[in-house]
């Protein structure tokens, strides 16, 4: 059951931007940064950071796709690996970005697979909502929202590209399932 809406379209394009202008700033600018959304929302996600940095600073920033399930610690099933990394991540600044950021394992899962590419100069991490309750010791680089939650609560990203619309909503009750 959808219990509130925590950032609309307007609230989540603010989002964008404000990571967007924090990347640049705490990067001195965007040499040597390249951009990996983990599947799914995260690509759209980092998409989205792409063209407001296309726009603000008039480059084009590779963004690449990562699928972290052949690396998560939670599931012995794996499909295949079904990521598109085009770039070589070696001695560049690697900003993976996910939607929602929880117990961290996601982001330790996405490190390990970055890792496995090559050595890069450094990893960083944008989110758009950090829900808190880490189980490891990851803190986001760049967060949209904060928004404390209750381990029965979940949060649902919803884009445009795969959902029809923008929105971030807690979910409580039988739909946290479908939520995270």
């Amino acid at each position: 059951m959808q219990k509130a809406v925590i950032l609309d379209e307007k609230s989540m394009a603010r989002a964008v931007a404000r990571i967007s202008c924090e990347i640049v700033e705490r990067n001195k600018g965007t040499e040597d940064i390249c951009l990996v959304g983990i599947l799914s929302r995260g690509v759209h996600i980092a998409n989205r950071i792409a063209e407001r940095l296309k726009i603000t600073e008039g480059i084009d920033i590779p963004v690449g796709e990562l699928d972290i399930t052949p690396y998560r610690d939670d599931s012995r099933e794996c499909i295949g690996d079904r990521s598109s990394v085009f770039f070589d991540v070696n001695d560049k600044r690697i900003i993976l970005v996910d939607d929602v950021i929880f117990t961290g394992r996601s982001a330790r899962a996405a490190i390990d697979a970055v890792m496995s590419r090559g050595r890069p100069g450094s990893i960083q991490l944008a989110v758009l909502v950090d829900r808190g309750h880490r189980e490891l010791p990851i803190r986001p680089d760049y967060v949209g929202k904060n928004l404390p939650t209750s381990r029965e609560e979940s949060v649902k990203v919803m884009v445009k590209e795969a959902d029809g619309s923008d929105k971030v909503v807690i979910l409580t009750g039988e739909d946290e399932r479908k939520g995270q």
